[in-house]
């Protein structure tokens, strides 16, 4: 029998960006980046049109393979066209490392954090790792026990 370690659980709410860009996915890839004031998130949120649609993601990366590296006219071509819908999701309650497990089984690199069909941030696996791994002084703390988080 293995006995379970005492470790505190880090969920995702806890590591995510809370700051983020929506864009309409109608916007041209220019009007995008221009609208764009979270450049850490590397990514932006492309909205709704109506409550039966869903949100759609778009990466920088995205943006350098299929704009960039084409040779293709930002002012030309628009978000929906490029963009990636519909999005996994996962909810800010989830331990990390289900998350990160996630990520790995789909080839995820951020997500958007869901609470009530409404986005509340983005988790990446930088977020998971940096501030998962590391308690408020910049030290190592794994397994995570007593830091007073839950």
């Amino acid at each position: 029998m293995i006995a379970k370690q005492d470790r505190t659980i880090i969920r995702v709410r806890q590591v995510m960006k809370h700051e983020f860009d929506i864009v309409d996915g109608r916007m041209t890839v220019m009007e995008a980046l221009r609208t764009m004031k979270h450049v850490e998130t590397k990514s932006l949120i492309v909205d709704k049109r109506d409550d039966d649609d869903e949100y759609g993601m778009l990466l920088i990366s995205d943006i350098a393979k299929q704009v960039l590296a084409l040779d293709r006219s930002p002012e030309r071509i628009n978000v929906y066209e490029i963009m990636s819908k519909p999005l996994l999701s996962v909810h800010p309650d989830m331990d990390i490392r289900f998350s990160a497990r996630l990520f790995d089984q789909f080839g995820l690199s951020r997500a958007p954090v869901l609470q009530d069909g409404k986005i509340i941030g983005i988790v990446s696996y930088t977020d998971m790792v940096l501030k998962g791994f590391l308690d408020f002084e910049g030290d190592i703390v794994w397994p995570p026990t007593g830091r007073g988080v839950a």
